[in-house]
C-alpha cells in the first residue's frame, strides 16, 4: 500500500463505501474505500506534509486502484494555479476517468480565468470517443460558457452528439436544462427544432421544469414540446 493510500484508509467508512458504490454503478464495490467529501481537506493537508515527489508520483501513477484516489486526483488538479500545467495534468488523467462522480468534481479556477484558451480543448473533448471525456467537455462548457460571454454557436456541437452512453446523454440534457435557465432565447430554439435525440430532448425539458430558476410560464410552454 502506498503512503497516499494509507492516508486515504485513515478516513475509511465502510457504510459510506456501500452507499457510494450504489451511486456509482460503473465501478465495483471493491473500488471504494468510503471517504466522505469533507475529509479531503484534511487529506490534502496531510499530503502537503509529504515530499513533493510523492504527490507527483501519485498523479503520474495511473490508473488508480480506488475511486477515492481518483477523487483526490481531481482535487489536486483543481488546485493547480498554472493553466498549462493544469491542462496537462487533466489531459493525462482524462482517459482514466470512469465515473460521473470523478468527472463532475472538476472545476479548476485557473480554467475559468482562461476560458477562451480552454474552449478549443472542450470542443476536442466533446468529439472524443470516451464517454467521460465527452462529459467533461460538456460539463466545463456548462460551467464556464453559459453566462456573460455566451455565444449561440456554443450549443451547436453538444446538440449534435449522439450516444448510447447514459452518462453522456444525461450530461447533454443537464447542459441544455442549464442553457434554458441562463440563455432561454437561444436554448429554446434547440428544443423547438428538435435538435436533440428524443430521450435527451425530453430529459432536458424534465430537468428544466424541475428547476426553481425557470419561470412557470416557461415550464408550461416546455411541457407542450415534449416528444411522445
Amino acid at each position: 500500500m502506498t503512503k497516499i493510500q494509507k492516508i486515504l484508509f485513515k478516513y475509511e467508512d465502510t457504510k459510506y463505501a456501500d452507499f457510494s458504490a450504489k451511486l456509482v454503478p460503473t465501478l465495483p464495490r471493491e473500488a471504494f474505500i468510503g471517504v466522505r467529501a469533507p475529509s479531503y481537506k484534511s487529506i490534502l493537508r496531510e499530503l502537503s506534509e509529504l515530499p513533493p515527489s510523492e504527490t507527483q508520483n501519485f498523479l503520474a501513477d495511473l490508473p488508480h486502484k480506488y475511486h477515492e484516489e481518483s477523487c483526490l486526483q481531481i482535487a489536486l488538479i483543481n488546485k493547480i494555479k498554472d493553466y498549462d500545467e493544469c491542462l496537462a495534468a487533466l489531459e493525462s488523467f482524462l482517459p482514466y476517468i470512469n465515473s460521473w462522480a470523478i468527472s463532475d468534481g472538476l472545476n479548476p479556477p485557473v480554467f475559468k480565468k482562461n476560458r477562451q484558451k480552454l474552449l478549443p480543448k472542450l470542443q476536442q473533448w466533446m468529439k472524443d470517443e470516451k464517454p467521460f471525456t465527452k462529459r467533461v467537455g460538456m460539463l466545463l462548457l456548462m460551467k464556464y460558457f453559459l453566462d456573460d460571454d455566451f455565444k449561440p454557436e456554443y450549443l451547436e456541437l453538444p446538440s449534435s452528439i449522439r450516444s448510447e452512453e447514459y452518462y453522456v446523454n444525461m450530461m447533454t440534457a443537464w447542459l441544455f436544462a442549464e442553457a434554458l435557465v441562463k440563455q432561454w432565447d437561444t436554448a429554446i430554439s434547440y428544443i423547438q427544432n428538435k435538435k436533440l435525440d428524443v430521450w435527451t430532448h425530453n430529459k432536458a425539458i424534465q430537468k428544466a421544469c424541475e428547476s426553481f430558476r425557470v419561470s412557470e410560464e416557461h415550464k408550461e410552454y416546455l411541457k407542450t414540446l415534449r416528444i411522445k
